[in-house]
Formats: structure tokens, C-alpha cells, sequence
């Protein structure tokens, strides 16, 4: 029993069991005992099957807390959990590189907790994805409570790492090959999340150049505003061979923790008290630094809110002599908090920016503020969390497409899919969930797959094979592969109105070889849109086409939608009409696919 259990639960057999299993004994202690019916059968069942293989890059780290570790509150200092975070990552990273290799980025990292003193960190690594010299990889941290044996998250990060040979050359990558459902998930959602950093600072220059260029202060009874001036702190650290890798690099880690310690005594210039970190913003190093340099280390208060305030750090490096100019390494920016002792933030004093540069900053800072807060709220919520229709803004386009596009991934990536029907070529599955009912419909097409990608994202030519359809409007042409639709259905609704939808239609291309295009569908909401009373609006979660190329003519489709909550009475009252008339309608997406093909084809 001990056996079946710990391999259903995908847990390393130790020898002595797997050896009493093999042996059909039952311990020096144990009386003999009769086999239950088919129990022995369920054993050879679960011995003949092989075992899960651990992922080859997952490295996991466990720290005592040690007083040499926390501040004067006993708490874990975090410049201490970064270097932690950074080394556990950089291991996982040269496990699937087989070289030395060095952080480039940081995505934000939000902590949900101190630890004490005694208690224990536990933080798991392993890469999600290799690109061509760099890749992801995905850093989950909690702690526990050695007393208790209780257990809490703290952060979950993802860092990006460049592979380096001889000569700081890049190494090209091998690719990673995910193995199950979560890994396959993050695998594929890791390229949203390149795609996402990469127009990250695009975002901030967007919303600031929408944004009035005045400097408005913020205005709070009972305080007045602090100089930023008062706030700023230079340090400098001088980089030895403990603060580096094997081949002279400092850790970025290191690095973070220098910039976490100056940050800190900034945010204390500003309230008097000790803060606590809560979030550090998404940043990239820009440059190495050696053993030998000396790192200048620079922080200021760059805006204060009602209960947090946004510091900025940068660090540069310069060699022994001075008359070299120096390099920018990184900059960052950190939201402090000071909690009451009831661990409530208690309000701030304001901030008065310097006229030019501090007035950059702090208009900066708030735009950051928005930034984070909509990609928290975006990002970081879960797929049940996430309202069916978020406003759409433009400080929050690129989170509200990825999480569109990232929703779609997860939902193919799902195993347990089970086929419900199967009609000529077409195939229907469905998938049962706590609070969603999803399907999937798939049919192979004698078409190239950016060809039916191209036809298949326009949603103004879907009235042509979807009779549900009556019209669709393109509203707004975000960028090449963002656009939003109003769209007018021919279902009626219970008050015999039409529904209409304000959609959301995100468009990617493959990442690297075996990727499928995708189209992605979710609702939105638009002020230039709102509901109407000649219409009743209807909202989609998550739905849309994946395309996998067969060969140079031939293309898998498949069709994913999961049904809301508001839709699952119609399911379960109407199963088998449903399945007719969706495979109905995808019989008619690939007539609609092959005259399309055949006219191209004509013209050419």
C-alpha cells in the first residue's frame, strides 16, 4: 500500500520498499497477509509502469534562517532571499546549458510575507524554456515553520538568464522538452512573457506621452511634503571573489542585495521607520561587473502615496582608476511599505520633487504605480479570478493581451480531454473543471497554416462559416497583432434580444519550431462601447484557434472555448445538440477554409 501510494503520487520509491515490493515480503515485524482481491494485479500494474522522470533542471534549495540573516526585527533580510533567489536560478540555468551563465533580467516579484528567524526557506528552480542564447526560469519560494511543520508562500519570479562560453561569447541552446501539464503550460506561456518584457518599456513611454507633462503634487492634510533631496543615498562597494561566479562575473544577486540595502535607508530618510519591501519592478542588467570594481550604489525617493512609496536605485561600475567613465549596471525600482504593529501600512509623508530630473521621476513613479497595479491585477490574478470583461486601457493593453493569449495556452495544455465525438474528420472533446466546461474541436485541413492563421484572426469574415454570427466590427486596430471587435450574434438571448460582445482578438505567430499559431478571443470593455438596450451583452472567458502546421499544405485546426459559468445550464440540458451544432459549424470553417485556398490558389 505504502508503495502504490508514494507512485501515484509521483514520489521517489526509496530502495528498501521497491525491494520488499520485488520480493513479495512483508517485514521482519509484520504478520503474513492474506492479498486483498486485485491488489496484486494493481501492484504489477504500477510496478511495470516507469516513473515520472524529475525535471533534469529543477534545483531546490533549503535555508535556515540564521540571525547573521535578518535585520534588527529578526526578519529575513530580502537582499539575503535575492542572492538566494539568484543562485538557486543560476544553478537551474547552467544544469540545462552546461556552461556558466549570468542574469540578465528580473521579472517583478511581489512578497506576501516576512520570514523569522529559525524557520526555514525552501526555494524550487527549474528552466521553462530555452530560447536561443537565453531562457526562463521559473523560481518559486515559501517558507515553513519547523515548530509547526506549517507551510506559506512568499513569491513567485522568473528570471532570465544568457548562456556564456569562452570570451563571454553566447552558447546557443538546446531546446527544452516540457514533459508534464504544468511544465507544458509554462512552456508555452514563457514566450507571452518574453514578448511582454520586451515592450515593457514601450508601455511606460506610452502612458507617459498621454499623460499631461505637468508635475501634479499630491496634496494630504496634516503633512507637509518632504524634499526628495533628503531622501538620497551614494554608497559604494568594492567587489571581491566571494561576491562572484567562477569566472569573475559578480552575482546579480549580489547586486540586488547592495541595491535592496541602500533602497532601504532611503525609503527610512522618508517616514523615520523602518519599511518593509513589498514589490520589486521588473528590471535588466546592462552590463557586467567584475571582481575589482568598485560598484557605485545610488538611491532616492521618487514618490510617495498614501500608504507606499516607489524608491530608485542605480548602480554603476568604474575600475582602479578614476578617469575611466563609468558603466550604468542596472537600475531598479522598489515599493516600500511601514506597517503598524497591527501589520497595517500607515500613511506617508509626501514627497516634494527636484525641479527637471526629480519632476521626471516622479511623474514616472506614478505612471509605474498604474503600470504595476494593472499588471498585478491582470497577470498575477488567476484564471478564475479575472473578471470576463476588464476595461480596456492603454496602460494596461500588453497585460491584458497577454493574459488572453497566456488563458488560451493554459487550456491547451490541459491534459484529461475526453473525446465526446467523432464525426467523419472532425473530433470533439471536452473537459470537465470545477467551475468551467470546456471543448475542443479539431479537424485536419488541406491548407497552410499561415493561411488559415490569416483567415481565421479576421473575425469581420467569421459570419461567413459561423452562422451565430451576424456581423463583426473592427473598432480598434491596437497594433499588428491586437485588435478589438464589437460583435452582433444571431443567437437571441432569453429576452428574445440579439447578443452582441465587445471582443478582444490576439494574433501570435510561432515562437520556434512545433509552436502553433494562435488566435485568442476574450471580452473587454470599451467607454466608447458600452452595453445597449437594443442588445443584450454576452462575455467569453477564454476561446479561440490553435493551427499546428502537418506539413506545407496541411494544417491541424482546433477550436478551444471555455463556457462560463451563465452558459453551463444550456450544456447540461443540451449536450448532445451542442455537440451537432458545433461540429456543424466546424464543418462549415473548413469549407470556408478550402474555397478560400482554392481562390487563392486560382489567382496565383
Amino acid at each position: 500500500r505504502c508503495f502504490l501510494k508514494m507512485v501515484k503520487e509521483n514520489i521517489v520509491v526509496p530502495e528498501e520498499i521497491l525491494r520488499l515490493c520485488c520480493d513479495g515480503l512483508q517485514g521482519p515485524t509484520s504478520p503474513p497477509r492474506a492479498q486483498e482481491p486485485g491488489e496484486q494485479e494493481e501492484m504489477l500494474e504500477a510496478m511495470a509502469s516507469p516513473l515520472p522522470a524529475r525535471n533534469p533542471t529543477e534545483v531546490q534549495m533549503s535555508q535556515l534562517v540564521l540571525p547573521c540573516h535578518t535585520n534588527h526585527r529578526g526578519e529575513l533580510s530580502t537582499g539575503q532571499l535575492l542572492k538566494w533567489i539568484d543562485t538557486a536560478a543560476c544553478l537551474s540555468a547552467e544544469r540545462h546549458a552546461g556552461c556558466p551563465c549570468v542574469t540578465a533580467s528580473m521579472d517583478d516579484i511581489y512578497f506576501e510575507h516576512t520570514i523569522s528567524v529559525g524557520q526555514v526557506v525552501n526555494i524550487k528552480a527549474k528552466v521553462n524554456r530555452a530560447f536561443n542564447s537565453s531562457m526562463e526560469v521559473g523560481i518559486q519560494v515559501s517558507y515553513e515553520d519547523l515548530c509547526s511543520g506549517k507551510h506559506w508562500n512568499i513569491c513567485k519570479a522568473y528570471a532570465t538568464f544568457v548562456a556564456q562560453g569562452p570570451l563571454g561569447i553566447k552558447v546557443k541552446l538546446k531546446p527544452l522538452v516540457p514533459q508534464t501539464e504544468e511544465e507544458k503550460t509554462e512552456h508555452s506561456i514563457a514566450a507571452e512573457r518574453r514578448r511582454m518584457r520586451l515592450v515593457h518599456k514601450d508601455t511606460l513611454k506610452d502612458l507617459l506621452t498621454r499623460s499631461p507633462h505637468e508635475t501634479e503634487l499630491e496634496t494630504r492634510d496634516g503633512s507637509a511634503a518632504v524634499p526628495a533631496e533628503k531622501t538620497r543615498v551614494e554608497s559604494v562597494e568594492l567587489v571581491l571573489p566571494p561576491h562572484a561566479n567562477h569566472q569573475g562575473n559578480t552575482f546579480g544577486g549580489q547586486i540586488m542585495a547592495w541595491m535592496e540595502n541602500v533602497a532601504t535607508i532611503a525609503a527610512s530618510r522618508l517616514c523615520h521607520a523602518h519599511p518593509t519591501l513589498r514589490a520589486i519592478e521588473m528590471f535588466h542588467f546592462r552590463g557586467p561587473s567584475q571582481v575589482g570594481d568598485r560598484l557605485v550604489l545610488k538611491a532616492i525617493v521618487n514618490n510617495a502615496f498614501k500608504n507606499s512609496m516607489e524608491v530608485g536605485v542605480c548602480a554603476e561600475a568604474y575600475g582602479q582608476e578614476m578617469s575611466v567613465s563609468r558603466r550604468h549596471i542596472n537600475s531598479a525600482f522598489m515599493t516600500f511599505v511601514v506597517l503598524d504593529q497591527e501589520g497595517r501600512p500607515r500613511t506617508l509623508p509626501m514627497v516634494a520633487p527636484e525641479p527637471g530630473e526629480g519632476e521626471r521621476r516622479y511623474r514616472e513613479a506614478s505612471a509605474r504605480k498604474k503600470i504595476r497595479l494593472d499588471r498585478k491585477y491582470v497577470v498575477s490574478c488567476k484564471q478564475t479570478e479575472v473578471p470576463l470583461s476588464v476595461p480596456w486601457d492603454q496602460s494596461n493593453k500588453v497585460y491584458l493581451s497577454y493574459n488572453n493569449v497566456s488563458a488560451l495556452k493554459t487550456l491547451v495544455a490541459k491534459a484529461n480531454w475526453t473525446l465526446a465525438r467523432e464525426k467523419e474528420k472532425v473530433r470533439m472533446y471536452t473537459l470537465e473543471e470545477d467551475k468551467f466546461l470546456s471543448f475542443r474541436i479539431e479537424i485536419s485541413v488541406h491548407i497552410a497554416a499561415d493561411r488559415a492563421f490569416s483567415l481565421l484572426s479576421d473575425l469581420r469574415r467569421r459570419h461567413e462559416w459561423d452562422r451565430h454570427y451576424a456581423s463583426a466590427e473592427l473598432v480598434q486596430q491596437v497594433d499588428d497583432d491586437d485588435m478589438i471587435y464589437h460583435v452582433v450574434s444571431q443567437t437571441l438571448s432569453c429576452d428574445n434580444k440579439p447578443q452582441d460582445f465587445v471582443i478582444l482578438a490576439s494574433r501570435r505567430k510561432p515562437c520556434s519550431k512545433g509552436d502553433p499559431y494562435v488566435v485568442a478571443f476574450r471580452s473587454v470593455t470599451l467607454p466608447t462601447h458600452p452595453a445597449s438596450a437594443n442588445f443584450t451583452r454576452g462575455e467569453t472567458i477564454c476561446s479561440g484557434f490553435c493551427i499546428w502546421p502537418e506539413s506545407e499544405e496541411m494544417s491541424k485546426v482546433a477550436y478551444y472555448n471555455q463556457a462560463t459559468p451563465g452558459y453551463l445550464n444550456y450544456v447540461t440540458t443540451n449536450v448532445v445538440g451542442l455537440s451537432s451544432n458545433l461540429c456543424a459549424t466546424f464543418e462549415a470553417c473548413e469549407k470556408f477554409l478550402l474555397k478560400n485556398n482554392e481562390d487563392l490558389i486560382v489567382r496565383l
